[in-house]
Formats: structure tokens, C-alpha cells, sequence
């Protein structure tokens, strides 16, 4: 069965940290680039960090640039987003993504092949 499952989310308080994993299963992920979105209710899901394929070259865009870092475990099929510096607006249901052709920044979501269930991140004191 091919999936996408997302976990680590959770409660932090402001300038905590998490980790969230996206487990692939039925497929290759390293073959795959893999994009992170968030998503608040009443608003768009919003692309914020990408990994390529192959090379592992990275993009997020400026409003996580240097708080948010993503890798990939190829070991045990999963990609990682490290969460750090967390922000109130941060706040969101965070959803992982691969796309077969290794592009990263792309925020059109049928562009996507696969995309797991998501997992809830808030950002609280």
C-alpha cells in the first residue's frame, strides 16, 4: 500500500522546537522530492520547505528560513522537517508531499503525486 504518514506534532510553547517525520511506505521516497505545507482553517495550504531528490538540495521560503530545516533518513524511508524557533503563527495542520519529478517550491497541490493525513502543530504558551 503506498502512503505518506506524518507524525511529531504537538503542543510547544513559542521558541520551542519539534521534529516531524514523514513516513513513506509502497515506494521509494529518495526518488521523490518531498515538499512540507501548512494549512489554517479558512486559508490555503501553503508550501514552507521542499528537499530534492537525489541531490538533497533545499528551499523554504523566507518566512522559515532559518528556523526550519528538513533531511531525509533513506535508511528508513522517511523525510524530517526540524521545527525550531516556533512562532505562534506557526500554528497549523502540517502535511508532507512527493512529487515524482524532484522539484522543489512548488505550491500547486495537484502537482503533488502522494500527501499524508497531517498532523496538528500548535504554537502556545
Amino acid at each position: 500500500q503506498v502512503q505518506l504518514v506524518e507524525s511529531g506534532g504537538g503542543l510547544v510553547q513559542p521558541g520551542g522546537s519539534l521534529r516531524l517525520s514523514c513516513a513513506a511506505s509502497g515506494f521509494t521516497l529518495d526518488n521523490y522530492s518531498v515538499g512540507w505545507f501548512r494549512q489554517v482553517p479558512g486559508k490555503e495550504r501553503e508550501g514552507v520547505s521542499w528537499i530534492g531528490s537525489g541531490d538533497g538540495n533545499q528551499y523554504h521560503l523566507d518566512s522559515v528560513k532559518g528556523r526550519f530545516t528538513i533531511s531525509r533518513d533513506n535508511a528508513k524511508n522517511t523525510v524530517y522537517l526540524q521545527m525550531n524557533s516556533l512562532k505562534p503563527p506557526d500554528t497549523a495542520v502540517y502535511y508532507c508531499a512527493a512529487d515524482r519529478l524532484g522539484r522543489v517550491g512548488i505550491q500547486n497541490l495537484g502537482e503533488y503525486d502522494y500527501w499524508g493525513q497531517g498532523t496538528q502543530v500548535t504554537v502556545s504558551s
